[in-house]
């Protein structure tokens, strides 16, 4: 009896060993999280996963000594160079990771990039295309980014891989020079109709959009803002808008005698952890703010100048982050609007105190 019970344990533990053997490899290689000290950071860093960049908001002398950041990976994989390594941002091309898989099959490489907001002005004249999605987005003149839209969310919705098939794409209708952002309210897909979502909002925002969000919370996926420093006065730029014809409730539902209106508005906070969707009006770390106050229909290009008012008992002092976030329909968050609402942005500025 004692031998048969031991060649049975015998042979459940062969048969163990070999499927913890037989187990694959993972075949991830993604960068899961890129630390880097507090002390040398103005914004939060983002890991774009989409576009297998690492975005930093670094202080002057992080940007000049370079940094030794601390990165985690799926199981099993390794990256080049090392977690902890230091990396610089004096060459002519921006530093690199190589993350390769636990089974050697796969492999990613990310792109560092340091954000920095220049001259807080744009005329939206250079737009970039992704590769795989074919969205469009606007680009800094020196190739940066930093406005984003929902765009890569709404590509998970099964849209055709075509910029005109996003809310947010470029034009040619423009204030001044050759380009501008069009947003426009846009019939849901058949996807998305199966989880509730009737239309799409054209939205930008300067910020980041965080795809691990965009089916499970699709409103925090918007992370409003860019580090800011300074005192900011007016909110300025050009907008015009053609509301649609007929404005829905979230079910798709037609509502007489109701009109679409856009938003247009900017809002500084103090911090470095970005706002979202679901916070971005009524956060109490919100120190000033721009609203639009109407957002009816403007055939032609207006001009627009609205002062911020400032929260009483809050100045802006430390860390702050400063959100500029457009819509061609107001409600668009809660998925209430006009399909075929258009609204063209150009010349936007922030004006800050000399």
């Amino acid at each position: 009896m004692l031998k048969r019970t031991l060649l049975i344990m015998l042979a459940m533990a062969s048969l163990l060993s070999s499927c913890i053997k037989d187990e694959p490899a993972n075949p991830e290689c993604d960068i899961e999280t890129f630390k880097v000290d507090p002390q040398w950071l103005t914004g939060e860093v983002f890991i774009d996963q989409a576009n297998r960049k690492v975005l930093l908001y670094l202080k002057e002398p992080a940007l000049n000594k370079g940094i030794a950041p601390a990165l985690t990976l799926t199981p099993g994989a390794t990256v080049t160079p090392a977690s902890g390594d230091s990396i610089f941002f004096h060459g002519a091309e921006p530093p690199t990771y190589t993350v390769t898989s636990a089974s050697g099959e796969n492999k990613k490489t990310y792109t560092v990039e340091v954000v920095q907001v220049g001259t807080w002005k744009w005329a939206f004249e250079k737009w970039g295309l992704h590769d795989q999605d074919k969205y469009q987005y606007p680009v800094e003149e020196d190739g940066s980014v930093v406005w984003s839209s929902g765009n890569p969310g709404i590509a998970l919705s099964g849209v055709k891989k075509d910029p005109a098939a996003y809310p947010l794409r470029e034009t040619n209708d423009s204030q001044q020079g050759s380009g501008a952002a069009l947003l426009e309210t846009m019939k849901g897909t058949f996807l998305s109709e199966l989880v509730g979502i009737k239309l799409f909002a054209g939205s930008l925002f300067l910020g980041v959009f965080d795809p691990s969000n965009a089916l499970t919370a699709p409103l925090k996926a918007t992370k409003f803002g860019q580090p800011y420093r300074g005192r900011p006065v007016r909110f300025t730029g050009y907008y015009k808008y053609t509301p649609g014809a007929n404005y829905q409730d979230k079910a798709g539902t037609i509502i007489p005698n109701m009109t679409d209106s856009c938003a247009i508005y900017a809002v500084l906070y103090a911090g470095s952890e970005r706002l979202d969707a679901t916070n971005i009006k009524t956060s109490d770390r919100i120190i000033a703010a721009a609203f639009l106050p109407d957002g009816s229909a403007r055939p032609n290009f207006t001009r627009f100048d609205i002062p911020f008012t400032f929260i009483p008992g809050k100045e802006p002092k430390g860390t702050m982050m400063m959100a500029i976030v457009a819509s061609s329909s107001v409600n668009g968050d809660q998925y209430r609007g006009a399909i075929g609402s258009r609204l063209v942005l150009d010349s936007l500025q922030i004006i800050s105190a000399q």
